[in-house]
């Protein structure tokens, strides 16, 4: 009965930065705003995609989805964080975490494949302009975009799935803001190398993988665009691609930041997340899907009149 009480956890505690009380109310002040700038770009460019007969392209579909994912991605786990800093209240139960979780990892995987496909669009377009209505069609991009989606949901219900099977012991406080899968892993009081194996086959596919077209696609891009004989045609050309790279470099440079530096925690008796890890896991789930609506507004032309002939219309009377 003792192993029972032990391992059936019904909530989890969330410390968040319940070590430093006194910068939770402007925390929660800078989360907000830019919350709501989230909220209100990410709209504008779906709104913009979805009634301007201009943007309905591959490309701008695309970021449609991207747009949309950004908003479903935040709205998972930043409202509850703002009411954790304001209201002191850190727990969640153990199925909002497993959702919590679940919509944390299905998003991030779909991202990854989305950008693998924006990367891909790009490539056929730049390098073979007469084919693109083709390759391209709207069949095929529909399709694209559902591909992403569905693989990024199964692969966060196997990863959400093996992850709250586990027997979790006495300590179910998670030192972070969100139930981050590596911060819950650690409660774990059991053996969890196949979590292991299967967020590394993970991770090739949906992170390695995703790259790697992307650095291709690139590639074959640059060669073409450098034998362009037209200068106007060489600056339409990086124009066309320069936000989708800087997003990409934004989106992968934080991943690998936060993931691929060496932390102390992870030593034996070392576990304790350091207060500038859990702002920067914080500000990554936040400032990336910020920043996409803002750069594709700012470096692209056709998205610039689109959202300016949207916010000029004036209400019928």
């Amino acid at each position: 009965m003792d192993k029972i009480n032990q391992t059936f956890v019904l909530e989890f505690i969330l410390l968040g930065l319940s070590e430093y009380p006194k910068i939770e109310i402007a925390y929660f002040v800078v989360i907000l705003s830019m919350y709501l700038v989230i909220l209100i770009g990410n709209g504008v460019l779906i709104t913009a995609s979805i009634f301007d007969s201009h943007l309905h392209t591959p490309m701008y579909f695309f970021l449609g989805n991207l747009s949309f994912l950004d908003i479903c991605y935040t709205s998972s786990s930043v409202p509850s964080t703002l009411v954790s800093l304001i209201s002191k209240k850190r727990n969640i139960s153990f199925s909002g975490c497993s959702v919590q979780m679940f919509f944390g990892f299905a998003m991030g995987s779909t991202e990854c494949l989305l950008l693998g496909m924006m990367a891909f669009d790009r490539y056929v377009a730049i390098c073979n302009p007469l084919r693109y209505p083709v390759i391209m069609s709207k069949v095929v991009y529909v399709l694209m975009a559902s591909v992403s989606w569905l693989s990024g949901g199964i692969n966060s219900i196997v990863q959400t799935s093996l992850a709250m099977r586990l027997p979790f012991c006495e300590n179910n406080v998670i030192n972070h803001f969100t139930c981050e899968i590596l911060a819950v892993l650690k409660l774990a009081c059991t053996d969890i190398s196949l979590n292991i194996i299967t967020m590394m086959v993970s991770n090739m596919v949906f992170l390695v993988l995703p790259l790697l077209v992307i650095f291709f696609s690139y590639m074959f891009i640059l060669y073409t665009i450098l034998r362009m004989n037209s200068a106007t045609g060489r600056h339409k050309a990086f124009s066309t691609c320069s936000a989708h790279l800087t997003v990409v470099i934004i989106f992968y440079g934080t991943i690998f930041f936060m993931y691929a530096k060496p932390k102390s925690q992870e030593l034996r008796g070392e576990n304790k997340l350091q207060a500038a890890d859990k702002l920067i896991a914080l500000f990554y789930g936040v400032v990336t899907p910020m920043l996409n609506p803002i750069i594709y507004s700012l470096r692209n032309k056709d998205v610039k009149v689109a959202v300016k002939y949207l916010l000029n219309q004036k209400p019928i009377q």
